[in-house]
């Protein structure tokens, strides 16, 4: 691989990161922007360096997973009454995803699950509304 096409991947991470992270940001979530475009582009990199440098990237995939999961987990915040920040904990975890889509290549695909994360994400929004009324 050419060292021009792993730049351009990690900056197509860092964008679609960044519009998860914009929602999130708009939605006044704690984790925004610029966690969300670091998680993206950490995941495109740890993937990009187990496809060059590895004999088993999966183990790499596996060791991702676990650490946005620790991410994750410092978004959430238990209180008597309710619990918040999962769905925050839930979009880092797809943008974890979507950085390693586009790490191994699969932009198109890393495209189509950062618009479904989107709409999944905006949809809660109504469906909160009305479940309220």
């Amino acid at each position: 691989m050419f060292q021009w096409e792993a730049i351009g991947r990690m900056i197509l991470a860092a964008i679609l990161g960044g519009v998860i992270g914009a929602e999130r940001e708009e939605m006044r979530k704690p984790a925004g922007l610029r966690t969300h475009m670091l998680v993206a582009m950490g995941s495109c990199i740890f993937t990009l360096t187990s496809l060059l440098f590895s004999t088993d990237p999966a183990r790499v995939a596996a060791a991702v997973v676990t650490g946005v999961g620790f991410i994750g987990a410092g978004c959430i915040i238990a209180t008597r009454n309710k619990v918040i920040g999962v769905s925050t904990a839930a979009s880092l975890w797809v943008t974890a995803g979507i950085g390693m889509l586009v790490g191994i290549g699969e932009e198109f695909l890393a495209m189509i699950a950062t618009l479904i994360t989107l709409l999944i994400l905006h949809a809660g929004i109504y469906l909160k509304r009305a479940l309220r009324r």
